[in-house]
């Protein structure tokens, strides 16, 4: 029997952002040249796993940001960093980098529910696997090679 670990363990280790990579924001911020968009780095609490990756590059992420009002920006992960494309500091101090926590959040949450389903499927197999064998084993168990003559 395995324990599941804690609700607190559990959003202690959700996918998350630190931080604004600063000296990767446009040089003319604050100025009379300021892009209307542009592209903000933020660093990830942690590696992002495959399986992470893979959601964040989805259309499900993409329609969550254009369901929460930014259907320009674009996400992509590149390595511990996720480049958050067509946006602003603006919009992510008003609500973007809460879509994005949130978002984060859900995937890591989706992703631990498949992974415990599929651990718990391949322990039900293994349990009926351990009680066909020793099904098998104890009817085996059960034969022997007397004499005709020998029963009893």
């Amino acid at each position: 029997m395995t324990s599941s670990p804690s609700p607190a363990s559990d959003r202690s280790d959700l996918l998350g952002l630190t931080t604004v990579l600063a000296g990767s924001l446009p040089r003319t911020l604050g100025t009379p040249e300021t892009p209307d968009t542009y592209q903000v780095d933020a660093v990830f609490s942690r590696r992002p796993l495959p399986e992470e990756v893979v959601a964040i590059h989805s259309a499900a992420t993409q329609q969550a940001l254009a369901t929460a009002g930014y259907p320009s920006v674009t996400v992509r992960v590149s390595d511990r960093r996720l480049e958050i494309r067509n946006t602003t500091l603006e919009q992510l101090e008003t609500g973007l980098a809460t879509v994005l926590a949130d978002q984060f959040a859900l995937i890591t949450s989706h992703i631990r529910e498949e992974q415990a389903t599929a651990r718990k499927l391949v322990e039900d197999a293994a349990g009926a696997e351990g009680t066909r064998i020793d099904a098998v084993a104890a009817r085996a168990g059960r034969i022997r090679f007397q004499r005709s003559g020998d029963a009893g």
